[in-house]
């Protein structure tokens, strides 16, 4: 499968860095760290970037002031900074997102793959195998024939394809797909996974993750 985009990492806490950079690398994405602002600029100025996770609160030089010089970027900002003030400074200076620490890492991928959605710099499409996602469309093809799915395997499908190589629980699908205040059990995504399954021929390609839940394994 090939590179989705191509994301600068711009976080000085180490840990956060890392785990960024490795869920983003799961789904896909082909990343690049830096752990201050001088350096953030610097690579920015030597290399082109499909998108930015822009930490405010760094060494050398503050998010907002490397934001300034890269506005042509599609930027995220991600701070443990919680005020108003700042959300509203961030949006305002033309920012697509921000995201406030602590955050759980679904948020982020869900947000990234909202922004590059948004800058088409994600495809519409999936493909894995035999089988292609038409996100546009809501279409869903095996083997070149069209696969009649609902609204709910649909979905379910789109969360499992943002979220490849990740194994997810399935009281974590379950608010994903169906919402919080769903009052089914987790036996509902079980059955919905089988017929996935069946229809797109991939049972080999959603894992069953003891005790935990589902992961759909593709190549990088």
């Amino acid at each position: 499968m090939e590179v989705v985009a191509d994301i600068l990492i711009v976080e000085d806490e180490i840990s956060i860095n890392g785990l960024i950079e490795k869920n983003l690398q799961l789904v896909g994405h082909q990343c690049t760290s830096v752990f201050d602002g001088k350096s953030a600029i610097s690579e920015i100025q030597a290399h082109t970037y499909d998108l930015i996770i822009l930490d405010i609160m760094l060494p050398e030089l503050d998010g907002f002031t490397v934001f300034e010089k890269v506005k042509e970027t599609p930027t995220i900002f991600l701070t443990a900074r919680n005020s108003l003030a700042d959300r509203v400074k961030g949006l305002s200076m033309g920012a697509d997102d921000y995201l406030t620490k602590p955050f759980e890492m679904l948020e982020l991928l869900a947000r990234v793959e909202a922004v590059l959605r948004r800058t088409q710099k994600n495809k519409s499409y999936f493909e894995a195998g035999m089988v292609r996602i038409d996100f546009d469309s809501h279409q869903v093809f095996y083997m070149d024939q069209h696969v009649e799915c609902t609204p709910k395997e649909f979905e379910l499908l789109e969360v499992l394809v943002n979220n490849r190589n990740i194994a997810l629980s399935r009281d974590r699908l379950l608010e994903l797909v169906w919402g919080y205040d769903y009052e089914g059990d987790t036996r509902t995504i079980d059955v919905h996974i089988q017929k996935l399954r069946k229809k797109l021929g991939w049972e080999n390609v959603i894992k069953t993750v003891y005790k935990v839940g589902y992961r759909l394994e593709v190549k990088r």
